[in-house]
C-alpha cells in the first residue's frame, strides 16, 4: 500500500530554466528511465510560448515518444488555450494551470493580475474537462514572495478554493524562493485544509534554505499525502531571484523510507535518473543523498 505519492516535477519544472536545453532524445530517454523507477506521475513538459521557454519547446517531440505505461500520468503545463491545444493534440493525460497570491509575482511571472490569472486558469480548466483530462492546479509563492515577502495563509486558501471550483481535482502548494519554515508551513497548509480539505493538497517545496524536508515532515503530520520532487534537485525559478532547485527526490525518498512510509519508487533507481540526466547536463547533482550514495559505493569498490 503507498501511504505518500511522489509527484515527479524533473523532466518540466526541473528542466526548464536550463540555459541549454537538454537534448530532445536525452529527454525523452530520461522520461523512460522515471518510468521504469516505480513513480506514478511523471511531469514530462509544457506547451508554453518557445520565446519565453525555450527549453520547452520540443515538448512536442517529447509526448509523442516517449514510452507512456498504463499506469503512469505524464501531466504537461498548459497556460492557454493554445497550449492545451497542443496538449490534446499530443495525448496529454493532465493539463496543469497556475496562479499565485501575490500581484507582484502575477505580473512578472505571466504579465496579468491575479484575477486574470485565475479567469486564464478557468477558461484552460474548463475546455480541458471538456476534453476529458484531468486538472492540477499550482499556487506559486504561498508562504513569502520575492517582491511581496510574507504571504498570508488565508489568501492561499481562497485561492486554493477558487481553484477546486473551476475543476482542479489537485492543487499544488508551492514554497518557490523556498524560505518557507514549518510553523509557516503548517499555518498555510491548516488554513488551506480548512477551505478544500487536504486530500486535495500537494506539496511543492524548493530548498533553498535547506528546509524542505522539514516543511514536508510537517505537511505529512497534518495529512498531506502528496509530494512534488525533482529527482538531483533539478530546477528553479527565473522570476524569483535566489531560488535553488526543487527538492531532490531521493532525499525525500530516503527521509520517508526512514519512517517506514511507502512510496512505491525505487531510491536506487531515482539515482540512476539524476545520474543520466545530470551526466548529460554536465553537473552532478545537489541531492545529499544521491552524493552519500555515491561516494559510499566509491568507498566500497
Amino acid at each position: 500500500m503507498i501511504d505518500i505519492t511522489i509527484y515527479e516535477v524533473g523532466p518540466r519544472d526541473g528542466l526548464q530554466n536550463e540555459k541549454i536545453p537538454l537534448d530532445t532524445n536525452d529527454k525523452i530517454k530520461f522520461i523512460n528511465i522515471l518510468s521504469e523507477t516505480g513513480l506514478l506521475f511523471i511531469e514530462s513538459g509544457a506547451f508554453v510560448s518557445p520565446k519565453w521557454v525555450p527549453a520547452m519547446a520540443d515538448s512536442n517531440t517529447v509526448l509523442s515518444r516517449i514510452n507512456k505505461k498504463n499506469n503512469i500520468k505524464y501531466p504537461v503545463l498548459t497556460p492557454n488555450l493554445k497550449g492545451l491545444e497542443d496538449a490534446v493534440k499530443y495525448n496529454s493525460d493532465t493539463a496543469c494551470v497556475f496562479a499565485t497570491p501575490s500581484e507582484t509575482f502575477s505580473k512578472k511571472n505571466t504579465n496579468c493580475s491575479v484575477k486574470e490569472a485565475l479567469a486564464r486558469a478557468k477558461e484552460v480548466a474548463e475546455e480541458a474537462i471538456n476534453k476529458g483530462l484531468k486538472v492540477r492546479g499550482y499556487i506559486s509563492t504561498v508562504m513569502f514572495c520575492p517582491y511581496e515577502n510574507e504571504i498570508e495563509s488565508i489568501k492561499v486558501a481562497k485561492l486554493s478554493e477558487e481553484l477546486i471550483k473551476i475543476g482542479c481535482y489537485e492543487i499544488s502548494l508551492g514554497d518557490t524562493i523556498g524560505s518557507g519554515t514549518p510553523i509557516k508551513t503548517k499555518d498555510m497548509i491548516k488554513a488551506c485544509k480548512e477551505a478544500v480539505g487536504v486530500e486535495k493538497l500537494a506539496v511543492h517545496f524548493h530548498d533553498t534554505y535547506g528546509q524542505a524536508l522539514a516543511n514536508i515532515l510537517a505537511s505529512i503530520e497534518i495529512g498531506v499525502k502528496v509530494i512534488d520532487t525533482s529527482v538531483g534537485g533539478l530546477g528553479g525559478c527565473p522570476y524569483a531571484p535566489g531560488a535553488k532547485g526543487n527538492v531532490a527526490t531521493e532525499d525525500v525518498l530516503f527521509m520517508l523510507n526512514g519512517m517506514g512510509i511507502e512510496t512505491g519508487v525505487d531510491i536506487e533507481e531515482i539515482c540512476s535518473a539524476s545520474k543520466f540526466v545530470f551526466e548529460k547536463l554536465g553537473r552532478i547533482p545537489s541531492s545529499r543523498v544521491y552524493n552519500a550514495l555515491a561516494s559510499k559505493k566509491k568507498r566500497i569498490n
